[in-house]
């Protein structure tokens, strides 16, 4: 019994260690004296410039311009599908328009995005707008395109906007005739687009110099 006490007695009693010294609570520094980082310790800022330069950024921009939902029926039932519309361009004068399908929205968005960066087309411009008028047309749609002076803006609709904003033009004005189909109308876009042309092509296709025409 008399063990058993003394057993408790030196268990209930703290340990002193001389020369201890209590850190304040909040302090930054550890135990060595030095300031405590924690970014530099666990490489927080070394990964993430890693992962900076693994993946470099992509200019192109995409815009979905219809999503639709369709279902086939088979035997079994019917099997839904996602059909989506997507344009993509970098704002410097490349567009392109592609479409994807699938069972999931988000596999139809980017094979719709793979599909429309693999057609993407070079457009001719002049500073903000294009250099002249132009027409463009498919199936029912047709589409008039106007240049426009600078700080005009864009006056299009939705469908022909998202082509025109993501091909770099910001000052253009447009009118749709005919239907309204937003796939009709995108693919009727890019076709006016597409048959613009600048003053020195058109000098080169003519075989005439530049120069001499606007001396005229």
């Amino acid at each position: 019994m008399e063990n058993n006490e003394e057993v408790k007695v030196t268990a209930e009693q703290p340990e002193v260690v001389e020369n201890a010294v209590e850190t304040p609570k909040g302090d930054n520094k550890d135990r060595r004296g030095g300031k405590f980082d924690r970014n530099k310790k666990f490489g927080k800022r070394d990964d993430k410039r890693r992962r900076d330069d693994r993946k470099p950024r992509d200019e192109m921009e995409s815009r979905v311009v219809s999503r639709r939902r369709v279902s086939k029926s088979v035997k079994g039932g019917d099997i839904p599908t996602f059909s989506v519309l997507v344009v993509v361009g970098d704002r410097k004068g490349k567009v392109g328009v592609g479409r994807g399908k699938s069972r999931e929205q988000s596999e139809a968005v980017e094979k719709a995005i793979k599909n429309a960066k693999k057609n993407m087309v070079t457009i001719a411009m002049e500073g903000t707008t294009i250099p002249h008028a132009t027409k463009g047309r498919f199936g029912t749609s047709q589409i008039i395109l106007l240049p426009a002076k600078d700080g005009n803006g864009i006056i299009a609709g939705g469908a022909a906007r998202a082509v025109v904003e993501l091909a770099g033009i910001r000052d253009i004005t447009t009118k749709l005739h005919g239907s309204s189909n937003k796939e009709n109308c995108v693919k009727a876009t890019l076709e006016a687009l597409m048959s613009l042309k600048t003053l020195d092509e058109v000098n080169k296709l003519r075989g005439k110099n530049s120069n001499k025409v606007e001396e005229n």
